[in-house]
């Protein structure tokens, strides 16, 4: 408890049960590495335990599971050789011995983090005893990972070679690039002492002939040999002193590149001192290495076994995980088949939909030409229709925003679950799982009801359509019956107005005294015609009501039309949104696209990799009993060789046979059978075989 108080927990950690609640320990932990153990990680753990030793041992389960996999993932050590504590004894009995094995762990989590130097520093402020006990610790801890710290250790060591290699091929290359600054540098230099001699000279050469100028004539008249010598002389000075000035700003260019490279050599010698202690430190840890090599031949041989054993678990939860992936592929594959027979109904419908709008545009153009009572009964049943329409959508719509919400709400908590790390196997995705299956039916079952739906819809509209096309007919044919028997009526009327005139002719022809009984007879016929006319006259105005009026209510029609129309396009629009949004439920759902499917390809490649270590290390097993059994085969060789000359050598010397001897020019192995069967005939010597595998 002493050192888990150098952490600025929030909790108190002063008593052994303050510690048991485990709030103390996972502040200390989110302390040491933010990005293992993060604030949402912390979250989890319940700081009101009060004395349930129920929650304490939750709260430790989650410590110590972290723990373990901070060690096997960030830090890449294997703890399985150390003693986990009980958490039973911790939880419900406050055990000092398990609760130290638990700060021990954390300890190390300490020491081996990216702050592993400011927490030693930490512990070196203790007191004495304190720290003695603490080292303990992390000795004890340490010495169940030796073999793998041992394993980084030759890693450095190689890598520290290296670059001891690449350090030394530099130097050599920087000392030679030196030495040819240093011969240009000297050669820059002679040339300069060699140009300042020339200087002096021709300085000293001028002064003469300005002397000799002076005392013959001027120099300012260039048309006097000496004024023309001089303006030479001059334009050579001026050459020599740009020269000049050049050679030393060059001199002082590779003055300075001199001294960068000296600067550069330093560092390198101090990188090469630091690459040599390196490598002094590399040769004694080779040397550690050939020590523990030949101690640690049967721990490792201990260790393989227990990391073929783990890999044949994991092997064995990959089936696992195929036969879980063979059944979400069933799934995947029943929901392909369901979506594939909801489009090809979404098709269907589609068609329908186009037939409909024909329909529409057949029924708007006979609405047009249709007598005014038939607008009305028309215009009441398309409202039905849309009234009925816009009810079933929107009892659709709702039950589709339920089902969308509540596919929403599951899918959220899966991805809290799985940010949370919980494994695949666990119960509660277990849960999840019991739970999204009925979700699943009863979408399936949502969408079985919609095509029944669609189906009743099309039944409706078809026989709506049929009545409707009844209606029409009997409209064209009441109006074409009126139209017969108007043409009749105008027939009529032309010819009624043709006797008129006839008999107004006829008047006029005979005069005015004609009042006989023959005049009078075609007036009575004459006023007879005429109030039928009149007749005529009233009946089409009473068959042709207002054209205005009608119009009007036309246009008042057509608008409520055009307005059902807008509404029922309008619920189309919001049906397919809905529709694409179950899809998309749909497709997240699906096995294929799930985070999940990475992850098991990701632990498929970690097998596949510990799988061609196994069979790396099999083939070196096979070569090392190859190798024994070759000097196995090479002493029995031997022996029996040396058997074979000392037979030779007793037969010599008692004059034997000499058949026995090997005749020159035959085969080892042809020797070798020979030799076995002379001395299984002769000696009866029996040599132990070794077989092969």
């Amino acid at each position: 408890p002493l050192s888990l108080q150098t952490f600025n927990t929030g909790s108190p950690c002063t008593a052994v049960a303050e510690l048991t609640t485990g709030v103390a320990m996972s502040q200390a932990l989110h302390q040491i590495d933010p990005a293992w153990f993060s604030k949402s990680w912390l979250g989890r753990i319940k700081e009101d335990v009060g004395d349930n030793w129920r929650l304490k041992m939750n709260n430790l389960k989650k410590i110590l599971q972290m723990m373990v996999d901070y060690y096997n993932e960030a830090l890449s050590q294997q703890i399985q050789e150390f003693p986990l504590p009980d958490l039973v004894k911790v939880a419900e009995h406050s055990d000092r011995v398990e609760l130290g094995r638990l700060l021990q762990l954390i300890l190390g989590c300490a020491v081996k983090c990216e702050r592993k130097q400011e927490y030693i520093q930490v512990i070196m402020t203790l007191e004495e005893s304190v720290q003695h006990v603490v080292m303990t610790a992390i000795q004890e801890l340490m010495s169940k990972e030796n073999m793998v710290q041992f394993g980084a250790d030759v890693k450095c060591v190689c890598v520290c070679v290296s670059q001891l290699k690449k350090a030394l091929e530099d130097l050599a290359d920087l000392m030679s690039e030196k030495e040819e600054l240093a011969q240009r540098c000297h050669e820059l230099d002679v040339q300069v002492t060699v140009l300042q001699e020339e200087r002096n000279s021709l300085l000293a050469e001028n002064d003469v002939l300005t002397d000799r100028a002076n005392q013959l004539d001027a120099f300012d008249d260039p048309s006097t040999p000496s004024g023309r010598k001089h303006s030479q002389l001059q334009i050579q000075l001026e050459t020599l002193q740009e020269e000049n000035f050049r050679l030393e700003a060059a001199k002082d260019d590779y003055r300075i590149h001199c001294e960068e490279l000296e600067k550069q050599l330093i560092e390198v010698q101090h990188r090469n001192d630091e690459l040599t202690s390196l490598a002094e430190e590399s040769r004694a840890l080779k040397d550690e290495l050939d020590i523990l090599r030949c101690v640690s031949c049967s721990d490792r041989a201990v260790k393989l076994e227990a990391s073929v054993e783990t890999y044949r678990r994991k092997l064995e939860d990959l089936g696992d995980l195929r036969r879980q992936v063979k059944l979400l592929e069933e799934k995947n594959m029943t929901y392909m088949h369901n979506t594939v027979s909801l489009e090809e109904e979404l098709r269907k419908a589609n068609t329908a939909r186009a037939q409909l709008e024909t329909y529409k545009r057949q029924v708007r153009y006979t609405r047009d030409r249709i007598i005014p009572e038939v607008v009305p009964s028309l215009l009441h049943y398309r409202s039905d229709s849309a009234g009925l329409g816009k009810t079933w959508r929107n009892s659709e719509r709702d039950s589709l925003k339920e089902t969308n919400e509540e596919l929403r709400c599951n899918q959220a908590q899966q991805d809290q679950l799985r940010q949370a790390g919980m494994p695949a196997g666990s119960p509660s995705h277990d849960n999840l799982a019991a739970e999204i299956l009925p979700i699943e039916e009863k979408f399936i079952r949502l969408q079985h009801e919609n095509k029944m739906l669609r189906v009743q819809q099309e039944g409706s509209e078809n026989e709506k359509i049929s009545e409707l096309q009844t209606l029409l007919e009997e409209a064209h044919r009441t109006r074409s019956e009126l139209d017969t028997e108007n043409r009749l009526n105008r027939e009529r009327v032309t010819e009624l107005q043709q006797q008129v005139e006839d008999l107004q002719k006829s008047l006029q022809g005979q005069g005015a005294k004609t009042d006989d009984v023959s005049v009078l007879l075609p007036r009575v016929q004459l006023n007879e015609a005429q109030d039928e006319i009149m007749k005529k006259k009233e009946l089409l105005e009473d068959l042709q009501p207002d054209n205005t009026q009608t119009s009007l209510r036309l246009e008042e029609l057509m608008a409520a039309l055009k307005k059902k129309d807008d509404d029922m396009r309008a619920m189309e629009e919001r049906y397919k949104m809905y529709l694409e949004k179950a899809r998309n439920v749909i497709r997240a759902l699906d096995p294929k696209l799930n985070p999940a499917t990475a992850e098991i390809q990701a632990l498929k490649n970690q097998l596949m990799d510990r799988d061609k270590r196994i069979l790396s290390l099999e083939r070196e097993c096979e070569q090392a009993k190859l190798r024994e059994y070759e000097e196995k085969l090479i002493v029995t060789a031997w022996y029996n060789k040396s058997l074979s000359f000392q037979k030779l050598a007793i037969e010599a010397r008692l004059g034997g046979r000499s058949t026995s001897m090997v005749p020159p020019g035959q085969s080892f192995l042809s020797q070798q059978r020979q030799v076995t069967n002379a001395t299984r005939r002769t000696l009866s010597v029996s040599v132990p075989a070794t077989t092969a595998n």
